[in-house]
């Protein structure tokens, strides 16, 4: 997605709708910054295993992942903030590994709202962002409490649907993971969002 298209997108689909309450943002804040600062006691985090449904409606987890580098993040097709930006960052970074020649990493979104977005859904969603579906995952059909636990557990990120809100509480940060499936470091999304320092890592695991 171009630049100018992408702003367009965040102008139609944040700007005009920006609902959260003021509360629940200060409470996000508060707990992504308790959860980022407890990730880095927690590097070698195995993520376990866990089968899911793909964009595709196939199945896909650990098994799939095994032996492979890869970068994961969290989002939903009806957010109304973050995630169009941290959707278009993962495809920026998607294109910069493939430009530096680290053709077998692999890229994985979590949705946080999984009742809601359907395999189609988040194909749909993703494909204004230019994606390459070889390596890119999007991953859905789960329980809401399920995600919520593998946030928390291993990426120790809140993840969080308050009662009668279509919007999802979650971070916004990137979290690389070796061929071990071990968490190794996280990365800031959005604004402070550094690819470079992304890719230095995943040559360095290649």
């Amino acid at each position: 997605m171009k630049a100018n298209t992408y702003n367009i997108f965040l102008e139609g689909n944040i700007l005009k709708n920006l609902r959260i309450p003021l509360l629940l943002l200060l409470v996000f804040s508060i707990i992504s910054l308790s959860a980022c600062s407890s990730l880095s006691n927690k590097k070698g985090e195995p993520v376990g295993n866990f089968t899911y449904t793909d964009e595709n409606g196939k199945s896909f987890g650990m098994k799939d992942l095994k032996g492979k580098v890869w970068v994961a993040n969290f989002i939903f097709t009806s957010c109304t903030t973050i995630c169009p930006q941290l959707t278009y960052q993962m495809s920026e970074l998607q294109k910069k590994a493939k430009k530096e020649g680290l053709k077998d990493v692999h890229f994985v979104s979590f949705s946080v709202d999984p009742e809601v977005d359907t395999p189609k859904r988040m194909k749909d969603y993703a494909s204004h962002f230019q994606p390459d579906f070889s390596t890119w995952h999007l991953l859905t059909g789960y329980a809401q409490k399920d995600i919520e636990k593998l946030a928390l557990d291993k990426f120790k990120e809140l993840v969080k649907k308050p009662e009668n809100d279509t919007q999802v509480v979650h971070g916004t940060s990137f979290y690389l993971i070796n061929k071990k499936g071990e968490i190794i470091k996280d990365y800031s999304g959005g604004k402070n969002f550094k690819p470079e320092e992304i890719i230095k890592d995943l040559k360095a695991l290649d």
